[in-house]
């Protein structure tokens, strides 16, 4: 298994959006792939949330890290994370 790597940006972001590096981690190992420009991958996991964000409550987060699979690890480039 590839060490995973998040850049400087992916965390100041995940901390921007209210993700935790090991929901980083967990979406990036369970979840879905979708293809995005550059060579990249979006991934994507649901946790329950059941809890509020910006003023609002939501049963759902899902964690969306964009990723950069290199040969010997994989890089987080950003992290985004929508709520429902």
């Amino acid at each position: 298994m590839k060490p995973i790597r998040l850049t400087r940006h992916a965390r100041e972001q995940a901390i921007e959006r209210g993700v935790s590096e090991e929901e980083v981690i967990t979406a990036i190992r369970q979840g879905s792939r979708e293809s995005a420009k550059l060579g990249r991958s979006l991934c994507r996991y649901n946790f329950p949330f059941d809890s509020e964000w910006a003023g609002h409550h939501y049963a759902i987060k899902q964690v969306a890290p964009v990723i950069k699979d290199e040969p010997d690890e994989i890089v987080v480039i950003t992290v985004y994370s929508f709520f429902f």
